[in-house]
């Protein structure tokens, strides 16, 4: 059997989620569900349509609920089942199909999304593989974000970013695209102000990522709260010609704000 080009993706999961405190004091921002689905569901679910097999959480404190949701649950589908409620039994046990394995990695300390993509390097070795944000809820009409990315991948093997146009102010909290004169990606830039913004095409959560990515984010330098930002060690990769964009098409939810995340369900419940 030929192997996948891609098979492999991280969720960077180890956020303390404070803005929606004190639901998350004890449960996990990315278990908040969307109806009746938590958000790393959602994103686990994009990967596993994508032909990845291998989900790698890097997790933090407080978050072995995560592992627990993905784990099975013998006890709860008997006891489904012996009520007569043989539909909800299934769809506990089916939350990952056969032979998707999932790996959980301890982020020590928050520093930063570069730092916990470091953290499953051993992991990844030496392949290409996806990372997906939970907080960035996703819907699309068509062919979904990480199945997109790994296709424009398979055709020039340089690192992909999913960017969507931000007109206004709030392009000041993402990863800026910076582009050349023949439209090549140059560079990104986080967190720029409006003003000094590159472009208006921002950087979202879903990345297809290179292995020489870990070394530059090695030779990155930590920022405020000694954070090693991902955007800096792309940006390094960046200014070589080993990053494409590739536009989003859909509507995104910023379900790291509780604004975003009360909008994600009412267009979910529509």
């Amino acid at each position: 059997m030929e192997k996948k080009i891609i098979s492999k993706a991280i969720f960077p999961v180890a956020g303390l989620g404070t803005r929606f405190l004190p639901a998350t004091k004890a449960m996990p921002k990315e278990l908040l569900p969307v109806i009746d689905k938590p958000l790393i569901q959602y994103a686990a679910e994009e990967a596993i349509n994508a032909g990845i097999d291998t989900l790698i959480f890097v997790t933090g404190k407080n978050k072995r609920a995560i592992e627990d949701h993905f784990d099975a649950n013998h006890e709860l589908e008997q006891a489904l089942i012996s009520a007569g409620k043989i539909k909800q039994a299934e769809m506990i046990k089916n939350i990952l199909p056969e032979g998707i394995d999932c790996v959980f990695v301890r982020q020590p300390e928050q520093l930063g999304l570069g730092h916990a993509i470091l953290c499953a390097e051993k992991i990844i070795g030496d392949e290409p593989f996806a990372v997906l944000l939970a907080d960035d809820f996703l819907t699309s009409g068509g062919e979904q974000t990480v199945s997109k990315l790994i296709k424009s991948f398979e055709e020039s093997q340089k690192i992909k970013l999913s960017v969507m146009e931000v007109n206004g102010p709030e392009i000041s909290e993402y990863g800026v695209v910076s582009f050349d004169k023949n439209g090549n990606v140059a560079g990104l830039v986080e967190k720029p102000s409006f003003r000094d913004a590159p472009s208006r095409l921002a950087s979202i959560g879903r990345y297809i990522l290179t292995p020489n990515i870990f070394e530059s984010i090695k030779n990155v330098e930590s920022g405020f709260n000694r954070e090693i930002q991902l955007a800096d060690a792309i940006n390094l990769l960046a200014v070589k010609g080993l990053v494409e964009a590739v536009y989003f098409e859909g509507k995104r939810f910023d379900c790291g704000s509780v604004k975003g995340f009360v909008e994600a369900i009412k267009f979910m419940s529509k």
